[in-house]
């Protein structure tokens, strides 16, 4: 595949829920209780229980992964967590966008991820070098 400066990554919407979060707990052994108990999350000052941060990136990493076709192909990423995906009974949907921002002479190129929610962006500088 050669990448082209400008492209548009097909987007993806991701419905969170908060049975995938217990799932994800398990599998991540990250058993925090904000990410499962809505009474402990609202005791700490949150407003409902939150997706793990690990699992929003990852969900950003299946849009360049879906649109590469090969995993293999995604040499590096990186993201800041900028705001928490609040995931109330009803769940949380969060909308992943992607373009090619850079070719570089090696061969790779570097996608700008975005992902939403509610709106806002969760992900900051959230950027991936694909070959």
């Amino acid at each position: 595949m050669a990448y082209e400066k400008g492209t548009e990554l097909p987007p993806l919407q991701v419905h969170v829920t908060r049975d995938q979060l217990v799932r994800y707990a398990g599998a991540s052994l990250d058993f925090n209780p904000i990410h499962w108990n809505e009474r402990f999350a609202k005791e700490v000052g949150l407003p409902d229980v939150i997706a793990h941060g690990m699992l929003t990136m990852a969900l950003g990493g299946r849009l360049v992964t879906d649109w590469l076709g090969d995993p293999g192909k995604l040499v590096e990423y990186s993201v800041r967590f900028t705001r928490p995906v609040v995931v109330s009974p009803e769940g949380a949907d969060v909308e992943f966008t992607g373009k090619v921002a850079e070719v570089r002479e090696d061969g790779t190129a570097r996608v700008d991820i975005t992902a939403k929610f509610d709106g806002r962006t969760v992900l900051g500088k959230a950027q991936a070098v694909v070959r």
